[in-house]
């Protein structure tokens, strides 16, 4: 058994000090995870990859318990909460171009052919997810690892405890789902 999963049957039994080496540990992974899902959408600027790693390691903190059981689930885990940390900066970004402290722009015909949110796109997808997650919530972890966590097949195969070609197939089905979902 690896120091990671001992390490977490420890954060399981509420061992702060346990989650803080885990952190350490996986620190390079964990910006890994991250920089993948924001180099997709670097354009977005709506967090950084240090940002992101370190608000999942608060939310893990707030936590009483440590739910993974193992080193992969834990990686799974900590995607499921990126996507969480950038689902809510793009909905305070959708809320600040609302009427926060955004500086207001006179749109005309060529700025409005220039502007793509990648908030709204962000929401979208969540909300697509939250819709697939409903009729097979195998196919929403899948989506969710690899696009909000920029998870590879194989990454993801072992955090769920499946094949890889079951990954692929997944991912083929969720993305057909999802396409359909976000154009209708």
């Amino acid at each position: 058994m690896g120091e990671v999963t001992l390490l977490i049957g420890r954060a399981r039994e509420g061992d702060r000090a346990a989650i803080d080496r885990i952190f350490e540990l996986l620190y390079p992974e964990l910006r890994q995870i991250a920089h993948r899902r924001l180099s997709r959408g670097a354009r977005d600027g709506l967090i950084e990859t240090t940002a992101l790693v370190n608000e999942c390691y608060m939310k893990f903190v707030q936590r009483d318990r440590l739910a993974p059981s193992d080193r992969a689930h834990f990686l799974g885990y900590a995607a499921a909460v990126m996507r969480s940390i950038i689902v809510d900066a793009a909905r305070a970004a959708q809320s600040d171009r609302r009427g926060g402290d955004v500086q207001q722009v006179t749109l005309n015909s060529e700025l409005l052919g220039s502007i793509a949110d990648p908030a709204d796109e962000i929401l979208e997808v969540h909300a697509a997810l939250q819709d697939l997650d409903a009729v097979d919530a195998r196919l929403a972890r899948v989506v969710e690892m690899r696009y909000f966590g920029g998870m590879e097949d194989a990454e993801i195969a072992e955090a769920l405890g499946l094949s890889r070609r079951t990954v692929s197939r997944d991912w083929d089905k969720a993305r057909l789902l999802l396409a359909h979902a976000l154009r209708g």
